[in-house]
């Protein structure tokens, strides 16, 4: 079996560099058999892939993670139990950011703990909608407290840039991490973040490495699609597509992804995540497995090495590239957008929060 890498955020805080990515659990991205992703749960930790990315605005799967976490110390005892990482975030919700008392906080962080079945959280990935509003700097000063009393190790951030973060930085609050969405596709991290990153001991942990699966065989030589997805999540990665480039050249990039693929022996996906975990400053990609069947090709990664041949490819289909262009989540962040118009802000309180808008092609 594959040789998992992992690596430190913190001193006694050591992810694996495959995260086992929570969002696609949730409950509006399409039907999931909730016993058999906890049971898979098991296959994963086994395998060497200890950490789970989780939020508390993904609903339901705080508490799947917690009924693994549980089923597993009951079973085979805490110590195996205990190997597992977990991240989670506090993203409050858009409406309540003027007026987000501090003991509101603290009851986030205690609800999580109490789904998680856990005494502390590993990391809290913590995200304001809007830092115009309210007072952001207040509710992670509630999070620095936390850590005081035990209930949380680590603090991390969520789709800022350096201009964002510094603001925390500047005021004290040591930032382990910052999850980012980061591919071939998205490019974004590697205007300034990365290099910010490097010199505040910041690590970058990554999310649409796979571009919620459109960076897959399953993809290539695929007409276009357009946007008529009901996955939020493919309408979200058919943007970036979009910001890309027209399809044709991101079937090239595929083409590309494959041909490297095929003289390693491994699979277009794993091309595209060693191609991320290579980047500068990243710790971990985070990726959107529901089950544990596609695992061996996920370890597949860990055998492989991008060679000159390789990243030349690659980066002439790269340069041709249109976009993403900008700050990270800045496009996203404008929820006048289209990007914007698809999220939902409301979650950590309604569960049901609808989308503001649709996106256009």
């Amino acid at each position: 079996m594959s040789r998992v890498e992992t690596a430190d955020l913190r001193p006694g805080h050591r992810i694996s560099r495959v995260i086992k990515g929570g969002w696609q659990l949730a409950g509006d991205h399409g039907s999931v058999d909730r016993t058999a992703a906890i049971a898979d749960m098991e296959a994963f930790l086994d395998a060497g892939i200890t950490t789970f990315d989780c939020a508390d605005i993904y609903t339901g799967v705080e508490e799947m993670i917690g009924s693994f976490i549980a089923d597993l110390r009951q079973r085979r005892g805490a110590s195996i139990a205990d190997r597992a990482v977990i991240h989670t975030k506090l993203v409050p919700d858009l409406s309540r950011l003027p007026d987000l008392r501090p003991d509101e906080v603290e009851a986030i962080i205690d609800r999580s703990l109490a789904r998680l079945r856990i005494e502390r959280l590993h990391l809290v990935q913590f995200y304001w909608w809007d830092l115009a509003i309210g007072d952001p700097v207040a509710s992670l000063e509630v999070l620095k407290d936390c850590q005081r009393k035990g209930k949380i190790a680590n603090l991390g951030v969520n789709n800022w840039d350096s201009a964002q973060i510094a603001r925390f930085v500047e005021a004290g609050f040591d930032i382990a991490s910052a999850q980012v969405q980061y591919s071939v596709l998205d490019r974004r991290p590697a205007n300034g973040l990365a290099d910010w990153a490097a010199r505040h001991d910041m690590q970058l942990l990554c999310y649409g490495t796979l571009a919620g699966g459109f960076l897959t065989e399953g993809w290539l030589d695929k007409p276009d699609p357009g946007f008529a997805f009901d996955n939020r999540s493919l309408v979200k990665y058919r943007l970036v597509i979009d910001e890309f480039g027209p399809w044709e050249r991101f079937q090239r990039l595929l083409r590309a992804l494959k041909a490297v693929g095929d003289r390693h022996g491994v699979n277009l996906s794993s091309v595209a995540t060693r191609w991320v975990l290579d980047q500068r400053q990243v710790a971990g990609a985070i990726v959107g497995a529901r089950y544990a069947r596609h695992l061996p090709q996920t370890l597949q990664v860990f055998d492989l090495t991008l060679d000159d041949q390789d990243h030349g490819e690659i980066n002439a289909i790269l340069a041709e590239a249109q976009g993403p262009s900008g700050p990270v989540y800045g496009l996203e962040g404008d929820r006048d957008s289209r990007h914007g118009r698809i999220m939902k802000y409301n979650l950590n309180t309604r569960p049901d929060d609808k989308v503001l808008g649709q996106a256009d092609g």
